[in-house]
């Protein structure tokens, strides 16, 4: 039987790798998978998670236990991969500041029609800083608030950005299945 998250944290404390070798592996897929929402490629992603346990690893001791430990690790590793995509920009990249409108979505968009593979290939398709604003938003429940502290951007900015993914895609959702427009 595994060993829990509380005897791998303890263990990992100690130093024993034999912990740390387990604990990578318990959290290790779905952190990359945090790490892939935010990383442009899968390289990126790859060193975006190696950080994140580096991380883990050497700041256990701040985890309370609060809340859970898998929790407290998305945190860091979104931290940490959105960290990487800011130093690995390039000039000239920069998210688009104009406030706009949120698009309103009424019940049976055509995105209720996507396999949850289909989705996250479309949202694969946004401009880094779109995908960046709607996984935050919409997939780690950060407030806009909170992503514009963490991303360096206004409250508004955020909302604009999550207006604009959201608009691009379903543009992108009709162009491929010609459905028409929900906003009009």
């Amino acid at each position: 039987m595994a060993e829990s998250i509380t005897a791998l944290l303890e263990g990992c404390r100690r130093g024993r790798p034999a912990a740390q070798r387990g604990l990578y592996e318990r959290l290790g897929y779905s952190l990359m998978g945090v790490c892939l929402r935010y990383c442009p490629s899968r390289a990126e992603a790859e060193d975006a998670l190696q950080l994140t346990f580096v991380k883990i690893f050497t700041r256990l001791d701040q985890f309370r236990g609060q809340g859970p430990f898998e929790a407290w690790a998305r945190r860091i590793a979104v931290t940490t991969s959105l960290n990487l995509w800011q130093q690995h920009q390039q000039r000239g990249l920069h998210l688009d500041t104009d406030e706009a409108a949120a698009v309103p979505h009424p019940d049976g968009t055509p995105f209720d029609q996507l396999s949850a593979e289909d989705l996250v290939q479309l949202i694969g398709t946004l401009p880094m800083g779109y995908r960046t604003v709607l996984n935050l938003y919409a997939i780690e429940g950060y407030s806009h608030a909170e992503i514009g502290g963490l991303l360096g951007i206004s409250e508004g900015t955020s909302k604009s950005q999550l207006s604009r993914a959201r608009r691009l895609l379903e543009e992108r959702l009709q162009q491929q299945a010609h459905i028409p427009h929900y906003h009009d």
